[in-house]
């Protein structure tokens, strides 16, 4: 894996400690990889359901 630095704001941070403290994640590295993995996902489904990958050769 890659390690990488970002800047969340705050309340993001305190969120993300909220799910540890309920058990829904171990972690925050874990959590936002979930949530990235998850954009990607949706992201991708955008784009197939617009029609990008017909277009791309």
């Amino acid at each position: 894996m890659r390690n990488i630095t970002i800047n969340i704001p705050e309340i993001y941070d305190e969120n993300i400690q909220k799910l540890i403290k309920m058990k829904i994640t171990a972690s925050r590295s874990e959590a936002i990889r979930i949530a990235i993995r998850e954009f990607l996902h949706t992201e991708y489904d955008n784009l197939k359901l617009l029609g990008y990958f017909d277009q791309v050769e």
